[in-house]
């Protein structure tokens, strides 16, 4: 099987989970067997290829996707979008439902995503074929929390955020909500709002310390993880937030959005807070460090969403449209 990959544009100027999701989809279906290229405007070749698989319903999608059902090819689509009452005037909801509509198949991280989209655009619910989002197995490696914490010079405990700073990933109030309590915050990850930004740092000035980008599947990242006495990832909204799956999988206590598929990944084994509730925020990150760390959550992640069963599941995606076609 050859398949071609394709997201927005600009998708890789300031890459979140999404382009991982894709880098390492492509990966894992590599592993199993099936061919992928990712596309290049300079040398489309769409004829060499038996199914496109397109990544994200950002705007400007549509010409591109439009092109490849014109040329008679099977089109599947990770929207990747959890698209929530207070988010809904933000995204260009006419052109993903043309998007959601023109497409084969439509690939959601969760069922709840999935019911979520088919309800709001009217999409049957049988268009929708769940693939969830994965981890890489490496992220449990047995690596020492004392390189993240002489890299940086750290003495004491903190808690992390891994995440792309901007209003979405919700660090102002994560910020306001840990004021007093004498907690350590550290950041990482790459700057999509300067504004919001400087206004993290200025909120937390004394118990803030940002650390820039730690590279995806990095060591300094993984004993990061495994370093922290709790990951916190109050987002306005994750599907389900691939730091927080990597953190889990390295062993770290999680507190995380309620909003959104993270209830289908984590179940009861993390604490969930409302993201625009600081008082909620702050009780429930006291109430995750004050329970002692186990395998649980770990064993939980590593069982059952590794990258290879997310390639199990898009390969079956893939033969379902390709059998259709052939019928």
């Amino acid at each position: 099987m050859k398949v071609l990959f394709n997201t927005y544009s600009v998708a890789f100027d300031c890459p979140g989970g999404g382009e991982i999701q894709l880098l390492k989809t492509k990966e894992a279906l590599e592993k199993s067997g099936v061919e992928v290229e990712l596309f290049n405007s300079w040398n489309p070749r769409l004829g060499s290829f038996e199914l496109v698989h397109y990544f994200s319903v950002q705007g400007g999608s549509l010409p591109f996707c439009a092109y490849v059902k014109k040329r008679g090819l099977p089109l599947v689509i990770s929207p990747i979008l959890w698209l929530g009452d207070e988010a809904r005037e933000k995204y260009p909801v006419g052109e993903i439902k043309d998007l959601l509509n023109l497409c084969d198949l439509i690939l959601p991280n969760s069922k709840a995503e999935a019911g979520l989209l088919s309800g709001f655009f009217g999409i049957p619910i049988d268009k929708f074929y769940v693939t969830r989002n994965g981890v890489d197995p490496g992220f449990a490696e047995a690596i020492s929390p004392d390189i993240f914490f002489k890299h940086h010079h750290l003495s004491k405990p903190f808690l992390l955020n891994v995440a792309n700073i901007e209003a979405r990933k919700n660090q102002i109030n994560l910020i306001k909500a840990l004021q007093g309590t004498g907690l350590e915050l550290v950041i990482a990850g790459k700057i999509r709002d300067q504004a919001y930004f400087e206004e993290c740092l200025k909120l937390g000035n004394g118990f803030v310390k940002y650390i820039g980008y730690l590279e995806h599947g990095s060591e300094l990242l993984k004993s990061a993880y495994r370093a922290c006495e709790l990951f916190v990832l109050p987002s306005l909204l994750e599907t389900p937030g691939l730091s927080a799956l990597e953190a889990a999988a390295a062993g770290a206590k999680v507190v995380i959005t309620e909003v959104g598929c993270a209830r289908e990944y984590f179940e009861d084994r993390v604490t969930y807070v409302s993201p625009l509730d600081l008082a909620g925020i702050t009780r429930g990150i006291l109430q995750e460090m004050s329970k002692k760390r186990n395998a649980e959550l770990k064993n939980h992640v590593l069982k059952n969403f590794l990258w290879s069963q997310t390639a199990a599941q898009v390969r079956e995606a893939y033969s379902k449209v390709l059998q259709k076609r052939r019928a």
